[in-house]
């Protein structure tokens, strides 16, 4: 998962569950991250399928959490936007026929499945609400 998206993700939903009553925009919220509003609108869109958010159109309009930060675990939101494995991707073709490379995939697979289970079972306990309390 060699990407922002999890920082993104975790970004915008610490926004929200910090100020819980408040309707945001997504270019107030880029302006937080420092990206396009645009990213921030394809991640909200993610979020809003999930439920955890809603929003409203309007001059006073905006997103706002709509489940308690308590509700999200870490492990969650690494599962939603987790596209790779956490440790990348394979060789796409391995020579066949070296011994290693016939057998390489399969192995790797493994080890790769068994390190995005670590990674998950490391975030599940921990909750949205959890990260935000570290924000003063």
């Amino acid at each position: 998962m060699n990407n922002t998206r999890f920082a993104t993700i975790i970004h915008i939903l610490t926004i929200l569950a910090k100020y819980p009553d408040q309707w945001h925009t997504s270019q107030w919220i880029a302006q937080s991250i420092n990206i396009n509003p645009v990213i921030v609108r394809k991640e909200l869109t993610v979020l809003h399928k999930k439920g955890w958010i809603e929003s409203k159109k309007g001059k006073q309009g905006g997103t706002k959490l709509h489940v308690s930060s308590c509700e999200i675990s870490m492990a969650e939101i690494f599962d939603l936007i987790k596209s790779s494995n956490t440790l990348g991707k394979k060789n796409n073709f391995p020579n066949a026929k070296c011994p290693i490379g016939k057998q390489i995939n399969l192995e790797l697979g493994k080890l790769f499945d068994q390190t995005d289970q670590i990674m998950f079972n490391f975030l599940k306990d921990k909750s949205l609400k959890d990260f935000v309390d570290q924000f003063k």
